[in-house]
C-alpha cells in the first residue's frame, strides 16, 4: 500500500498499486504550484482515507490539458486527483511511501527556465507527450 497526504494532514489517501510512470513538468504553472514531478496513478487504485472535501481544483486552460489540485488548508499540490479519467496524474509530491518508479519524460521543456538543469535521460517534449 502507497500512502498519500498533504502537508497538514487534513487529506490522505491510499494507492493499491504503484504509479505506472513517472514524468517531469516544466510548465510555468506546475511550477507555480510547486508539483513538477508527477506519477500516473489508476482511479480504481485510489482509496480516500479522508479529506476528499478539502480539496480544490483549479481549471486548466488551453494549451494545458490537466486541472491541479490543492488542499484548501495548507495548499499542498495534489496534481489531478479529482479527475474521473481511468488514469491521471498525481503530484510526487503528495505520496509518503517510496516508489521503485523513476522519472521516464520531461514535458513543456520549452516552457523551463534557464537555471534548472535536466540531469537525467528521461525523453523530453515542448508539450505534452504523445506517447511517454
Amino acid at each position: 500500500m502507497i500512502h498519500g497526504s498533504c502537508c497538514c494532514g487534513a487529506v490522505k489517501f491510499e494507492l493499491s498499486a504503484e504509479p505506472s510512470m513517472m514524468g517531469t513538468c516544466h510548465c510555468t504553472r506546475c511550477r507555480k504550484v510547486g508539483a513538477s514531478a508527477i506519477v500516473f496513478v489508476r482511479k480504481e487504485d485510489l482509496k480516500w482515507i479522508q479529506g476528499r472535501d478539502h480539496v480544490q481544483l483549479f481549471e486548466p486552460v488551453s494549451p494545458y490539458k490537466y486541472g491541479r489540485c490543492f488542499c484548501k488548508i495548507c495548499g499542498t499540490a495534489l496534481g489531478e486527483i479529482l479527475s474521473e479519467a481511468d488514469s491521471f496524474p498525481i503530484a510526487a509530491n503528495a505520496l509518503d511511501s517510496e516508489l521503485s518508479v523513476r522519472n521516464q519524460f520531461h514535458e513543456f521543456v520549452a516552457e523551463k527556465p534557464s537555471w534548472y538543469e535536466i540531469c537525467d535521460d528521461a525523453k523530453q517534449f515542448d508539450r505534452h507527450p504523445v506517447t511517454a
